[in-house]
């Protein structure tokens, strides 16, 4: 025990030294997603070790995001790791977008030399094999045993897995070499269908993004040099992080018949005519954590919104003696069977090695939504001490319907969450109509920006060889409007979403 006791006091110091993100944003990031005991960084480089907590919010993401797959229709399967590398080459802007990231497995066999372990050079693979990036050749090249006639159709998978694209500048969550993700992968008789599902799948990510993680998201078009590699049109989603960075939060891309030609993936139609079909891909991944914790977190740790928080309540007892903890653990009890019914997950902790202010700290830091605090005096009144995690409130409450009132509370949580990220992103959003004012308004505060482009990739390649940022999207709800590009005064009918980004 005396191991437990040092290493929390150890994380309960470090967490009154927590970098505040005034002084520090990325410092402070990095701190808190180790003190939160949500990752660390792994002896293997690039690569991450997701520790139980953060892995909890995580399968929290993805059980969510499972069930509203499957509302729409999808399944789930699974495709090999490996992926040979002529299939890569078989789509050229495939290749070309992921060649750069990509591990290689030459060799299947290791050998003892000397007393070292070196490998087989008698054990070269045939072909090399691409550790999977991402997997639109390796399942396309499968659909083509599945798909013979439009009967076949449409084919509405997805594959929840990890990928490799190789990365040695990393931060947890945000940017690995091995990262965890969900990808979706469908087949389609007409382009209308899959451009359809394009669509249907990227307002399920604003949905998940909005009503789960509390997080405002903007919905948009990618530009030419924006889209993913081997597509015809890209969507996303963007967030924007209290630092006045945006954050890409789910991309879905309408392939055409690209995939489908490149492994000549053919279907007879009604008519009995072949055609290529029709493909889509799109995915989000632990990406998704980073933004979590980027959108609601504080100088004194996470903040979670209860929808994806893996303890809802936690209950504190403060006392003298273990017969006085035994009666609020009795008193207790009957609350923690009406959260469970409620769906609310309720941790009762009487571990007696931590003091209580340790306990009120050490859940502060790990983002825990509320936190009920019961000591003699309550024991005599019937009532509990509640804390909000979301705006650090407290209130005493009787005993009597207290799961009900807990359960609002929470209700209330999610919401002032999202209306906080949301009242912060319309602050940091600006419409500017100069050059020099982006420039200057980037430098000064970040955020948002919403100014003309004249449509060329001249012109966007200056602004982001310039002052970093991109263009994020084409906003679909950006009306027409006529203008001139901030850059080179050419004729503009739209306004499109400039940011910095992770």
């Amino acid at each position: 025990m005396a191991l437990n006791f040092t290493q929390l006091s150890y994380h309960l110091i470090m967490a009154e030294k927590l970098t505040s993100r005034a002084e520090d944003y990325s410092k402070w990031y990095n701190e808190l997603v180790v003190m939160a005991d949500l990752a660390q960084h792994s002896d293997v480089k690039g690569c991450m070790v997701i520790k139980p907590y953060g892995y909890a919010i995580w399968e929290k993401m993805k059980d969510a995001l499972d069930v509203m797959f499957k509302e729409t229709g999808h399944q789930n399967a699974y495709f090999p790791l490996f992926i040979p590398k002529s299939y890569l080459s078989k789509e050229a802007a495939h290749v070309e977008g992921f060649a750069k990231e990509c591990a290689v497995v030459t060799h299947y066999r290791l050998k003892t030399e000397n007393g070292q372990v070196v490998v087989d050079p008698d054990a070269k693979l045939e072909e090399e094999l691409i550790v999977r990036p991402t997997s639109e050749t390796i399942i396309w090249n499968t659909y083509k045993g599945w798909i013979q006639s439009y009967r076949d159709l449409p084919i509405l998978i997805n594959q929840w897995a990890n990928v490799v694209r190789w990365e040695m500048r990393t931060r947890l969550f945000l940017r690995t070499a091995e990262f965890l993700w969900q990808e979706g992968h469908t087949a389609h008789s007409t382009a209308k269908e899959a451009i359809e599902e394009t669509e249907r799948m990227l307002d399920v990510y604003e949905d998940f993004a909005q009503n789960f993680m509390a997080m405002p998201v903007i919905k948009g078009r990618k530009s030419e040099s924006e889209r993913f590699a081997g597509a015809v049109d890209t969507l996303c989603i963007e967030a924007l992080m209290q630092d006045g960075k945006a954050l890409q939060a789910g991309t879905s891309h309408f392939l055409g018949q690209n995939f489908a030609k490149a492994f000549d993936v053919k279907f007879a139609s009604k008519e009995g005519v072949n055609d290529y079909v029709w493909a889509t891909s799109w995915g989000v991944s632990t990406r998704l954590m980073g933004a979590l914790i980027m959108t609601h977190s504080d100088d004194k740790g996470l903040r979670l919104p209860p929808k994806l928080a893996p303890i809802h309540v936690v209950i504190v007892p403060i006392y003298k003696g273990q017969e006085q903890m035994e009666l609020i653990r009795e008193r207790i009890t009957p609350l923690m069977k009406e959260l469970k019914d409620l769906g609310i997950t309720a941790k009762f902790d009487a571990d007696d090695t931590k003091r209580s202010g340790w306990k009120f700290a050490e859940y502060e830091l790990k983002g825990v939504p509320v936190r009920l605090a019961v000591g003699p005096k309550d024991l005599e009144n019937n009532t509990v001490e509640v804390a909000r995690r979301d705006n650090g409130s407290k209130e005493t409450l009787g005993m009597e319907g207290l799961a009900a009132a807990i359960k609002l509370i929470l209700d209330e949580i999610q919401t002032n969450l999202f209306q906080e990220a949301l009242e912060r992103r319309q602050t940091l959003t600006t419409p500017v109509d100069s050059y020099e004012e982006f420039k200057k308004l980037l430098d000064e505060k970040g955020g948002f920006f919403f100014a003309h482009w004249d449509g060329t990739s001249e012109t966007e390649e200056k602004v982001k060889a310039e002052t970093k940022a991109t263009i994020r999207c084409i906003p679909f709800d950006s009306p027409e409007e006529d203008g001139k590009c901030m850059v080179s005064g050419k004729p503009s009918k739209r306004r499109v979403l400039f940011a910095r980004a992770y």
